[in-house]
């Protein structure tokens, strides 16, 4: 059905296409939709459908809004009234305009930039959609239904809000004042099907070896951070590696939105809180970590590195909690480093930078740096050992690496994976733990 709905904005291989037509309605439609709705608005009890569910609701109410149209003499043909009925439901019982996009499993994000725009992202590549609110109210109604409905609020005292819905999805909304051109809301979804690793194998999203290497090193309980920008695939990779973590381990989670979904039998999922009405309650990742450290965990998972959280959680990987995992934002495994120090001196103030570093570079072991290329596939393209300390620098050495090469007439990007010929430090250790390093792995190449 989106496939209707959308197409393709500006890339830079394809250039514009044409917007798709809306589906085809009378002059007539929107008139009568608004006359039934209201008719049937007031016809029942709002209060009483709050408390029941959709699917519990809708049969009663689609056939009496059938009923209702084909009672009255109405301009409108077969098509338009099923269309219509659809509609009137998905503002009464949904979430409006959204729900045919909410119901499309293939898209990731949602992205509204005001009443008259709304964007999805599929398969790594921006779209632009037909689907459109009346008006500013109209926006501003279904926001403040769906931050009802997760016990937060947005009004011009307060015009931000950022929460966790129902499905897990993020959802995070800015309303005027600040948003000069009408509410802006970004909603970030998750598949209902986690992704495995043949998945991303499948996807070219990196070759069978190297998610074997990093199996080995999941099972080695090396400390491992994945680098990478906005939207490219760091919380689906941590997922992924999270699963080669064995079943007897206790594991803690610490998320500011919860969206790991890990396989394994004994997890603690953790959750920041953010502060009430009044300002107060509110509990922070770093408040979480450090309590994370007193519950016996074996490994520690912190969903994204952003604070003073960076920290406990250097410590907790420097005092015996080996093979914890995180994320950071970060262009580059040199750069996520720098970051990371940057993080870390914020939070202990005068502290030298030498004794930072030191920190950094004696609690990781692993970087992985993931990117989204320019045809939307998301990659690993880098595996990087954080060596040590060498004259107050950490050193590092890559390990794997992508080399993007050229982009096909088709928009694909071509590059190859490869091993950079050093024998990583770790090695010794994998061996030690049953997962030897085999001598063609340091010679692999795969052209994509």
């Amino acid at each position: 059905m989106i496939a209707r709905l959308v197409d393709r904005v500006i890339t830079a291989q394809q250039g514009a296409l044409p917007l798709p037509a809306a589906p085809a309605t009378s002059p007539d439609y929107e008139r009568v939709k608004r006359q039934v709705h209201s008719e049937f608005v007031e016809s029942i009890d709002l209060t009483n459908l709050r408390a029941r569910a959709r699917a519990e609701l809708e049969p009663q109410m689609r056939a009496s809004l059938t009923a209702r149209l084909q009672a009255r003499s109405s301009v409108l043909d077969a098509n338009e009234r099923a269309l219509l009925v659809d509609e009137i439901l998905d503002e009464i019982l949904g979430l409006g305009p959204l729900e045919r996009l909410i119901r499309d499993t293939s898209i990731t994000d949602i992205l509204i930039n005001g009443p008259q725009t709304v964007y999805v992202e599929k398969e790594g590549l921006l779209y632009l959609t037909n689907v459109h609110f009346r008006d500013g109210p109209h926006l501003a109604h279904v926001i403040d239904r769906i931050v009802s409905a997760v016990g937060r609020r947005i009004d011009e005292s307060s015009p931000m809000v950022d929460a966790r819905l129902a499905d897990g999805s993020r959802f995070n909304a800015v309303i005027p004042p600040l948003a000069l051109d009408g509410a802006v809301v970004s909603i970030r979804r998750f598949g209902v099907i986690p992704i495995d690793v043949e998945e991303l194998v499948t996807r070219g999203s990196m070759p069978r070896p190297m998610a074997e290497l990093l199996r080995a090193c999941i099972r080695s309980k090396l400390n491992i951070l994945i680098s990478g920008g906005t939207g490219t695939g760091k919380t689906t990779l941590l997922n992924v590696l999270s699963s080669f973590i064995p079943g007897g381990e206790r594991i803690i989670t610490v998320e500011d939105a919860a969206e790991l979904r890990l396989q394994q039998p004994h997890v603690i999922r953790l959750e920041t809180r953010p502060p009430n009405l009044e300002g107060q309650g509110e509990v922070a990742c770093r408040d979480l970590v450090r309590n994370a450290l007193r519950m016996r965990p074996d490994r520690i998972i912190v969903g994204e590195i952003r604070g003073a959280e960076a920290i406990d959680m250097l410590q907790a990987m420097n005092t015996g909690h080996e093979g914890s995992l995180s994320t950071i934002h970060a262009n580059s495994p040199r750069h996520a480093l720098r970051r990371l120090e940057t993080l870390v001196g914020l939070g202990l103030g005068n502290i030298p930078g030498a004794s930072i570093r030191e920190m950094v570079g004696g609690a990781l072991d692993v970087i992985i740096q993931v990117s989204r290329l320019a045809d939307g596939v998301r990659r690993l393209v880098s595996i990087t050992e954080v060596v040590g300390m060498e004259q107050g620098v950490i050193t590092t050495q890559e390990v794997f690496q992508f080399e993007q090469r050229s982009i096909a007439p088709d928009g694909r990007v071509r590059g190859t994976f490869r091993a950079t010929g050093v024998r990583p430090v770790f090695a010794e250790r994998l061996a030690a733990h049953g997962a030897p390093l085999a001598p063609e792995l340091l010679a692999f190449h795969e052209e994509v």
